[in-house]
């Protein structure tokens, strides 16, 4: 774009101005249209329950070769299934399938993926509302179901 309009009825000018360069602008259009809402399994919340379906492993992305392991949650909101990286050392041996999960959010860039994990974007925090980590480090057993 050129120079700014300026002097007496230019403000009309500038006012389109303004708003085709918002648009330009990708917080901008995310906003307006409300793509997070839309598209974001989790409907805008922080959290969410689900129920695992299956274990799976994920391959890490170049350079690293690890396989991370992860669980396939199907959210009962919705209905929709996300894949959620368990976090700590032999995390995936304390959930089961058909365990209740929460979810939340893993924390990446702009809500993408995190480090080496490609398109995971959720982790796992409770099994069957008992904190995984506490499981993890032996402070409290596993419930019975």
């Amino acid at each position: 774009m050129g120079k700014k309009s300026n002097g007496l009825n230019s403000a009309k000018k500038l006012r389109h101005r303004r708003h085709t360069s918002l648009w330009l602008k990708k917080k901008y259009v995310q906003r307006i249209l409300q793509s997070k809402l839309k598209f974001d399994p989790l409907e805008g919340s922080s959290q969410a329950r689900g129920i695992v379906l299956e274990k799976v492993q994920v391959e890490a992305k170049q350079p690293n070769s690890a396989m991370r392991k992860c669980v396939k949650v199907q959210l009962i909101k919705n209905g929709k299934q996300v894949t959620a990286f368990c976090t700590g050392d032999g995390a995936t041996k304390l959930i089961d399938e058909h365990d209740e999960v929460i979810v939340e959010q893993i924390g990446g860039i702009k809500g993408r993926a995190k480090g080496d994990l490609p398109g995971i974007r959720w982790c796992v925090i409770k099994v069957n509302d008992q904190s995984l980590d506490a499981l993890r480090k032996g402070i409290i057993e596993k419930a019975r179901k």
